[in-house]
């Protein structure tokens, strides 16, 4: 390396699904500490769409990770690829010898997911996942003001997310996920729940409320009332096929403090997309509302998974934990968990943890 000269991080990117080549296509592209050196799929068809929308050269594609790693020089692996390969590859990546920066949810489970954080911290290997709602500037401006107590200490918390997911033909990959709204979506709001009001869920109570009209095989609509470790209660409500007004993917949130209500929403469009980030705050005392400046109050290089990545390159150069380090996302991963758990024993489940 020359000295000034930053070198981008060779990444190889496995799993060119559709939302993989829209990874390949919208996002890599974006971030210039990364290369893509090798794309990966096992089927086919998927690599080479991707390839000829990319003009990538088919001698850097493979059908396995094992061949990519054996004949590309790589420094870290991707993986996009269906939820159930994600712990085998970003092990196999680990093993040999890559950082690795893997979609949600990282695993089917806690104990899967600990088992690659344990591996990780053996090799002395970067591993992150992509938590991308986390970077947007709404989400950051939030978790400042609570942090500074901009209108004093928080008290309670509502969040709502609604979209209509229901028009496709019954049996589709969407609806047979396991628990889609639980694990597929809403630890998008776990880990901001996490992120913005910096405190871990250490109980939740989840009932699947799901109308007649889905399609889904397991639940697609919740309401969830979540304790965090400083008392914090927080009011979740969460539907794939809701027909009432659509949110926006990360939601609207409503944060009751002392002297005032934050409310916040954003992740609107496309990727990278910020138009539909807002913040404002009603002033308890006069009935005022202020609706903040995010472009002047919260800039960010880097919008969404382009941020993810642009973290994880940041964090590997730095020699530093990533902010949604697997060890870290462990505790958004527990709520799915401990919530899935909620729906079924009709209890109070306790969620695992600390892990900040």
């Amino acid at each position: 390396m020359t000295k000034g000269v930053p070198v981008a991080l060779r990444v190889i990117q496995v799993g060119l699904g559709g939302w993989g080549r829209d990874w390949a296509v919208n996002v890599i592209p974006k971030v210039s500490s990364i290369e893509c050196v090798a794309l990966v799929d096992a089927d086919p068809t998927c690599l080479a769409k991707a390839c000829d929308r990319l003009a990538f050269p088919k001698e850097a594609t493979f059908t396995s990770l094992s061949s990519a790693l054996q004949i590309v020089e790589a420094d870290a692996v991707l993986v996009t690829a269906t939820v159930a390969a994600h712990a085998p590859l970003a092990t196999e990546a680990l093993r040999a010898g890559k950082h690795v920066l893997v979609e949600k949810p990282f695993a089917r489970s806690v104990a899967e997911a600990c088992a690659v954080v344990d591996l990780a911290n053996e090799l002395g290997r970067t591993l992150m996942v992509s938590q991308n709602y986390r970077f947007y500037p709404a989400a950051r401006l939030a978790a400042r003001l609570v942090a500074e107590e901009y209108v004093g200490a928080v008290g309670q918390v509502r969040v709502d997310f609604r979209k209509w997911a229901n028009d496709g033909r019954p049996g589709g990959r969407h609806y047979t996920l396991f628990h889609p709204l639980l694990y597929d979506m809403a630890i998008h709001h776990f880990d901001l729940m996490r992120m913005v009001l910096g405190q871990d869920a250490v109980r939740v109570y989840a009932q699947a409320c799901d109308p007649a009209w889905s399609k889904f095989a397991e639940p697609a609509s919740a309401v969830l009332t979540l304790s965090f470790e400083r008392g914090t209660v927080v009011s979740y409500r969460g539907s794939w096929v809701s027909s009432g007004e659509p949110t926006t993917w990360s939601g609207a949130w409503h944060i009751e403090c002392e002297n005032g209500e934050i409310y916040w929403t954003g992740r609107d469009g496309g990727a990278g997309e910020t138009s539909g980030d807002v913040v404002t705050v009603r002033h308890r005392r006069d009935g005022s509302i202020e609706r903040l400046d995010l472009a002047s109050m919260m800039r960010l290089d880097y919008v969404g998974r382009a941020g993810a990545l642009a973290e994880f390159a940041r964090a590997i150069a730095e020699g530093e934990e990533p902010e949604c380090s697997g060890r870290r996302n462990l505790g958004s991963l527990a709520i799915s968990e401990a919530a899935a758990r909620s729906t079924v024993t009709g209890r109070v489940e306790p969620v695992a943890g600390p892990w900040r």
